[in-house]
């Protein structure tokens, strides 16, 4: 890799902020500089994470980024200079559903910062925004995600009819095994359509919880049935 002095004077600098990047999207990054041979430095400027790169590499760094985004996704866009942003104080939203809007905000490809649970957007996107938020609460709000992370199309329906086979006996062992294998693929912040993220969250607890107790043979057949019962209820309405 060529070699290049970050500080000095007589060269010219391109700054690219990547500060919103993950931690897998920055190493995915690091990876193809040193693949393409691009001279580069990291740098923390006022609390944000910066790629300094020489200006005579700035087209060939601009084609990597263009690569990178189309095999990984679209990426997060820092909110700058904002003179006005909006503020949505959102902590007491679960992580789940945070997570959700945050994948949202970059698809819509919307500048945005978090501080905490604390959202800040330029004045501009407010009604894109609000929008997302409805969904979500709405559990409408519908995100890109891989094939492998989505729920099974009748997820909802073998949660309940697991938990309501438990509920009525807690040695039942085909409501036992489906449920078992429901919580080795139900993620959280991946809800099925119409399911808001907040109680599709408490449902995979839920069933994670009773898949746990199925597997104990200490527990007792009263503390399954209660789980299955919890579970039941809370699947009830979206089926």
């Amino acid at each position: 890799m060529t070699d290049w002095d970050l500080n000095d004077p007589d060269t010219v600098k391109v700054h690219y902020d990547v500060s919103s990047w993950t931690v897998e999207q920055r190493a995915e990054l690091a990876e193809a500089l040193a693949e393409a041979d691009i001279a580069h430095r990291w740098q923390d400027v006022d609390g944000t994470d910066e790629l300094v790169v020489p200006e005579e590499l700035e087209a060939a760094t601009d084609e990597l980024f263009n690569r990178l985004e189309a095999a990984l996704g679209p990426f997060p866009i820092a909110l700058g200079d904002e003179p006005n942003p909006v503020e949505y104080g959102l902590d007491e939203w679960p992580p789940a559903d945070r997570q959700t809007l945050t994948t949202a905000i970059i698809e819509a490809e919307i500048p945005h910062r978090w501080e905490q649970a604390t959202l800040y957007v330029p004045a501009a996107a407010e009604p894109v925004v609000d929008e997302l938020l409805d969904a979500l609460e709405a559990g409408t709000l519908a995100v890109t995600g891989t094939d492998e992370d989505a729920p099974p199309d009748d997820a909802l329906s073998r949660l309940f009819n697991g938990a309501d086979r438990l509920a009525k006996d807690a040695d039942d062992r085909a409501g036992r095994e489906d449920l078992i294998a429901l919580a080795g693929v139900l993620l959280p912040n991946r809800a099925p359509y119409g399911v808001g993220g907040a109680a599709w969250s408490k449902i995979v607890e839920a069933n994670a919880a009773l898949a746990d107790l199925s597997e104990d043979v200490d527990a007792s057949p009263s503390d399954i049935i209660g789980a299955a019962q919890q579970l039941r209820s809370l699947v009830r309405q979206y089926v």
